[in-house]
């Protein structure tokens, strides 16, 4: 499955938590407590918008987001992230931040928040992978049943984001670079969890800025990308989810291809947030 970033980009309408009707809500909750994420991604959110296509799509993840498989997907796909991060050479942010005064303390809840994304977008990325390749008509195996999970799911505090609205003049700038520079109509959770810190988070944009406008970038991106297509298409199947049940499903919901040019949108520009979430966090590495 070829990397492939939709042109023109389509139209997303997310549904927000607060927006949700009883029966969404419920959906919600239950794929923020089985990937063990304190945020709904704009990704689940976007699908949420052709409701009987993330229903579907959904109750056929679930069984799989509780299984030794997934936990060990999701596990590695993040250390190829952090691999292929160091790849674009992030400078440290540490002497910079410490001559401003930012103290230990404050130094380790800039870690923690990042920590909340390094582990929290990789089942995101498997969960719209998946879906991709449903779409694009590559059957889901149903193989072995999955092992339980053996080790506990980390419950995080749910971040405190720094919308458009609430941001100065410069915070908003960076938002808007942001976007310009990763082609992209929003800005990611990630990034108005991490402006909670503004005078951390410009200095970790300007160098990662420099790294995704780089030659080196788009390569590093590509091995998440590949990696993430061979884990999601490796992961169990218990429900039975077929091409033709999700198919089905968007179908109810609008014309098939605009769901694909969604889900492909996502798909697309996941790999490279866990590459930038991971690079941020090399910033912040102690030596």
């Amino acid at each position: 499955m070829l990397r492939s970033k939709p042109t023109p980009i389509p139209a997303i309408r997310p549904v927000p938590e607060y927006a949700a009707d009883d029966t969404l809500s419920a959906v919600y909750a239950r794929t923020m407590d089985g990937f063990g994420v304190p945020w709904m991604g704009v990704v689940a959110m976007a699908f949420a918008h052709y409701p009987h296509f993330y229903k579907q799509l959904w109750s056929g993840f679930e069984p799989v987001v509780v299984s030794k498989e997934f936990d060990d997907a999701c596990k590695e796909l993040r250390a190829v992230a952090e691999v292929q991060a160091q790849l674009l050479q992030p400078p440290s942010l540490l002497p910079n931040l410490q001559a401003m005064g930012y103290s230990p303390t404050e130094l380790d809840e800039v870690r923690a928040c990042n920590e909340v994304f390094s582990a929290g977008n990789m089942p995101y990325v498997l969960l719209a992978t998946r879906a991709r390749l449903l779409l694009e008509g590559h059957d889901w195996s149903t193989g072995a049943a999955p092992s339980l999970r053996t080790s506990l799911v980390t419950r995080f505090a749910k971040p405190m984001l720094i919308e458009q609205h609430h941001a100065d003049p410069t915070t908003r700038d960076v938002y808007a670079d942001i976007r310009a520079t990763l082609g992209l109509p929003f800005v990611n959770t990630d990034y108005r969890a991490f402006a909670r810190w503004p005078s951390c988070f410009n200095a970790g944009w300007a160098d990662l800025r420099q790294a995704a406008l780089s030659e080196s970038y788009e390569p590093v991106v590509k091995v998440v990308h590949d990696k993430a297509v061979a884990l999601a298409s490796a992961l169990p199947n218990p429900s039975g989810l077929t091409v033709a049940d999700l198919i089905a499903a968007a179908k109810r919901d609008a014309p098939c291809q605009e769901v694909l040019e969604v889900v492909k949108l996502f798909q697309w520009l996941l790999p490279g947030l866990v590459v930038n979430v991971a690079f941020l966090r090399a910033q912040l590495a102690a030596a």
